[in-house]
């Protein structure tokens, strides 16, 4: 899958990452149809504040459930997605 790469102050890269994958009962995959890099990453973007180089950024994002972990129980629904790492 494709992923927005932080190496540095206005140095992000479109990157093929590994595919996500189910690890835990509560986990969800989705299939992203839009996103954005949110406000709070500019600060790392514009060098204001630190980040590891190699981390994924954005975490706006609106897809669908693709597949889910046993403790979840909707699949299919169009979800906007909050807080998301890597």
């Amino acid at each position: 899958m494709k992923a927005l790469v932080y190496y540095g102050p206005r140095d992000v890269r479109v990157m093929n990452v590994p595919d996500a994958k189910i690890e835990r009962p509560t986990d969800v995959l989705v299939k992203i149809t839009r996103t954005n890099i949110c406000g709070s990453d500019l600060h790392m973007y514009e060098g204001r504040t630190d980040m590891k180089k190699g981390r994924v950024l954005s975490h706006e994002n609106l897809g669908q459930v693709m597949e889910v972990g046993k403790a979840v129980d909707r699949p299919g629904e169009c979800q906007g997605l909050q807080s998301l790492s890597a």
